[in-house]
C-alpha cells in the first residue's frame, strides 16, 4: 500500500501529464484527494506562459541574429574598403541602436523549483601561481611592494616610447586609480568576492592576451633578459638564465597553434595557460607584459598609417575592443561620432556583457565617459604613484 506521501507525488506526475498509469487512478480515488487544488491550474497557466515566451524569444532571436549579422557584414565591408584605399561612408556603419527584448520572461516551472544558479568558476592570482608551479616549475619574482612594480613598469614603458599621459591615465581607467599589479577584475574593491574574468594587472590582461604576446613577443623578452643576465652578478644571473629556460618552454607551448585569437583563448583555458598568465606576476616579465600590450596597440594604429600620439582615451579603445576595431573608432570623423552605435565595434557577447558600452551607446559618449573616468581615477594614490614613477 502507498503512503500518503506516494500519492501526493503520483499525482503530481500525473497532473503533469508525465505519468497515465490506472494505478494511480485507483490510488487517487482510493484516498482523499492529494493534489493541491491550485497545481492542475498553475501547470495550465505555466505552460501558456512557456509557450507565449518561446514565441516571443524566436521572434527577438530573429531580428537580433539579423541586427549582428549586419554588423558583421559592415565591418567586412570597411576592412575591405580600407584595404583598397577607399574612403568610408557613414552608412559603412550599422546606425541602428541593438535590439532588446522587452517580451515577456521565462516563467518558472510550478513542479520543478529552480535551484539558484551559480556562475561559472573563474581563477585567481592563487590558480595562476600553482598552475605556473606545476606545469612549468616557475614562482614569479613578485614585488616586495606596489610601488617596486609601478618603477620597472614606468621604466619599461617610458623607454618603449609611451607617455606618462596615455600609461597613467589607462592604468586609472582599467586599474580603478588604486589598483596593484596583481588586481583581477572583479575583485578591485573585495579581494575576498568573485572574480568575474581572468583580466590582471595595471592593464587587466587576460589569460589570453598573455598567451598571445608570448607567442608573439616572447623572444623580444629573452632578448632583453639575456642582456641584463650578461651584466649581473652570478647569483642573479643564474636566476635570470632559469627565467629564460622557462620562458622558452612557455613560447613553444603558446606557438604549438595558429597564431589566432580563439586558438589562443583556447590554451588559455588551460593549466599552462593559466602557468604562462603567471608571468603579470613577475618583477622581470609582468612589466614587460603589461607594457606589450599597449605598445602593440601603438604599433598597430602606425602600421595603418597613424602618426599623432594617440590620446589616452582613444587607446583605451584599442585596449578595449581590439586593435582594429578601436582603430576604427579613433580614425572616425568627429561629425560620425555621435552618430554611429557603439554596438559596431563588438560582438554580441561583449556587448551584452559591457553595461558601459550600452550606456553610453554612440562613439562620442563612450569615449567622454573614457576620459571622464580617467579624469576621476588619476586623483587617487596609485595613479599619483605611477606618475610619480615616471620622474
Amino acid at each position: 500500500m502507498a503512503s500518503g506521501a506516494d500519492h501526493r507525488w503520483l499525482s503530481f506526475l500525473l497532473v503533469a501529464g508525465l505519468v497515465v498509469s490506472p494505478v494511480v487512478l485507483r490510488a487517487e480515488s482510493a484516498g482523499p484527494a492529494a493534489v493541491p487544488p491550485n497545481l492542475a491550474a498553475a501547470v495550465a497557466q505555466y505552460r501558456h506562459a512557456l509557450e507565449e515566451y518561446n514565441g516571443a524569444r524566436q521572434v527577438y532571436a530573429a531580428v537580433a541574429g539579423a541586427y549582428w549579422r549586419s554588423i558583421t557584414e559592415k565591418r567586412q565591408l570597411r576592412n575591405s574598403k580600407r584595404a583598397h584605399g577607399e574612403a568610408l561612408a557613414l552608412d559603412d556603419y550599422v546606425l541602428d541602436q541593438p535590439p532588446v527584448y522587452t517580451g515577456p520572461s521565462k516563467p518558472r516551472n510550478p513542479l520543478q523549483p529552480e535551484a539558484p544558479t551559480r556562475p561559472p568558476y573563474v581563477p585567481v592570482v592563487a590558480d595562476f601561481l600553482a598552475a605556473a608551479q606545476q606545469e612549468f616549475k616557475f614562482s614569479p619574482r613578485q614585488p616586495q611592494n606596489d610601488g617596486e612594480f609601478k618603477r620597472a613598469y614606468a621604466l619599461s614603458a617610458a623607454s618603449s616610447g609611451l607617455t606618462r599621459d596615455q600609461v597613467v591615465r589607462i592604468y586609472s581607467f582599467e586599474a580603478t586609480g588604486n589598483g596593484n599589479y596583481d588586481v583581477e577584475a572583479g575583485l578591485e574593491y573585495n579581494k575576498h568576492g568573485r572574480a568575474i574574468t581572468t583580466a590582471l594587472g595595471y592593464n587587466q590582461l587576460l589569460a589570453t592576451n598573455s598567451v598571445e604576446i608570448v607567442a608573439e613577443t616572447g623572444n623580444q623578452f629573452i632578448a632583453k633578459l639575456s642582456a641584463e643576465a650578461a651584466q649581473s652578478p652570478s647569483g642573479p644571473k643564474q636566476s635570470l638564465d632559469g627565467k629564460i629556460d622557462i620562458l622558452r618552454k612557455m613560447i613553444g607551448f603558446a606557438r604549438s597553434v595558429p597564431d589566432a585569437w580563439d586558438q589562443h583563448e583556447m590554451l588559455a583555458a588551460t593549466q599552462k595557460g593559466l602557468g604562462v598568465h603567471a608571468l603579470n606576476l613577475d618583477l622581470d616579465l609582468g612589466p614587460l607584459l603589461q607594457t606589450q600590450k599597449l605598445l602593440d596597440s601603438v604599433v598597430f594604429a602606425r602600421r595603418k598609417g597613424w602618426t599623432a600620439t594617440l590620446a589616452a582615451a582613444e587607446l583605451e579603445m584599442m585596449n578595449l575592443t581590439g586593435d582594429g576595431n578601436g582603430f576604427d573608432m579613433v580614425t572616425m570623423p568627429s561629425p560620425w561620432r555621435d552618430k554611429v552605435p557603439t554596438a559596431n565595434f563588438f560582438r554580441p557577447s561583449g556587448y551584452a556583457d559591457n553595461p558601459v558600452a550600452q550606456r553610453n551607446n554612440v562613439v562620442a559618449k563612450l569615449i567622454a565617459a573614457t576620459d571622464a573616468r580617467m579624469d576621476e581615477e588619476i586623483k587617487k594614490p596609485g595613479a599619483r604613484e605611477l606618475a610619480a614613477a615616471f620622474h
